[in-house]
């Protein structure tokens, strides 16, 4: 991966055909399907080999001749898409924080050192292309590439092209071949996106504006002479992973650019409802919004059991 994604460090459904066209989702209608998946069993030229598909963390990265671990890194690949979260180990607590209004001004400082992306992978040899959609901190203007030599069964290393980095990765799931990725754009600009792999999910949303090229929301915030009010308007993305089942509450954010949100329930999975026991998947308001399902593996009975209330 560039530069920029490494060297932050401090601070649809089952049941329903494929649609090859995108159409407007009506609220109490199905989602429509994106034929973009590329999920089925089989490796081919046109999506990404199955072994890249799951669940990934990063052990360490080595640049020159220093090898660190400072970033929890969280990895979601699904057939095409992929979600990426990256939090500072070193991150203050922001226990007592509720919003934007609560931090000080050193705090919202601390949180420009973290990073997340989200949009889609593409392999071409053994070189991979991660085209972000989305991502926390502002794009430098350099293509996200790295070379990716699989070391089976579950471990893979990235290597920047230019030789300046190495990555370790280590595969905690394969998803257990259940992926699902949910997007909703407006005039083709991605809004918000769900990318789910097996238990755990990564949910995005995205800045109001994009941001201004630069090497790193510091370096941004500080040749823009920015006030308190604009660094949060460049702070306020949303990268959010968590666990489906198993926590304190159902689809549980653990951890998340937005600190106050962690421990809390998932509320964007609220404005989804279950029609026929899982044969569709229905949003309860669209609006002017565009909602797609672009990656599907699961069955009715999972859907069933991801998003119906108990």
């Amino acid at each position: 991966m560039s530069l920029r994604r490494v060297g932050l460090c401090t601070a649809g459904l089952a049941n329903l055909s494929l649609l090859a066209s995108m159409t407007f989702a009506a609220p109490n209608e199905p989602l429509p399907t994106r034929n973009d998946s590329g999920a089925t069993s089989r490796e081919s030229d046109a999506q990404l080999p199955t072994w890249l598909w799951g669940e990934w963390s990063r052990d360490w990265i080595l640049r020159g001749k220093v090898k660190s671990s400072t970033l929890d890194v969280h990895y979601l690949q699904t057939p095409t898409y992929f979600a990426d979260v990256r939090i500072p180990k070193s991150r203050s607590s922001f226990s007592a924080v509720q919003s934007f209004s609560d931090l000080t001004d050193q705090q919202l400082r601390l949180l420009a050192g973290q990073n997340g992306f989200s949009g889609r992978t593409t392999l071409a040899g053994a070189v991979a292309t991660w085209s972000d959609e989305v991502a926390f901190q502002p794009s430098d203007g350099t293509a996200d590439t790295g070379r990716l030599e699989r070391r089976p069964p579950d471990h893979m290393h990235e290597i920047g092209l230019d030789g300046s980095y190495t990555e370790a990765w280590r595969r905690l799931s394969d998803g257990n071949g259940q992926y699902l990725v949910i997007r909703v754009e407006h005039s083709g600009r991605l809004l918000r996106t769900l990318v789910v792999v097996g238990n755990r999910f990564v949910y995005v949303r995205n800045r109001v504006k994009d941001l201004p090229i630069a090497s790193s929301l510091e370096a941004l915030i500080e040749t823009t002479k920015a006030t308190r009010e604009q660094i949060v308007d460049y702070l306020n993305c949303e990268f959010s992973v968590g666990r489906v089942r198993g926590g304190s509450v159902s689809w549980e954010i653990q951890q998340s650019t937005l600190p106050w949100r962690e421990g809390r329930h998932l509320d964007f999975v609220e404005q989804l409802s279950v029609r026929n026991a899982g044969a569709a998947l229905v949003p309860r308001a669209v609006g002017d919004d565009q909602w797609f399902v672009s990656v599907n593996t699961l069955s009715s009975h999972d859907i069933n059991a991801l998003f119906s209330r108990q």
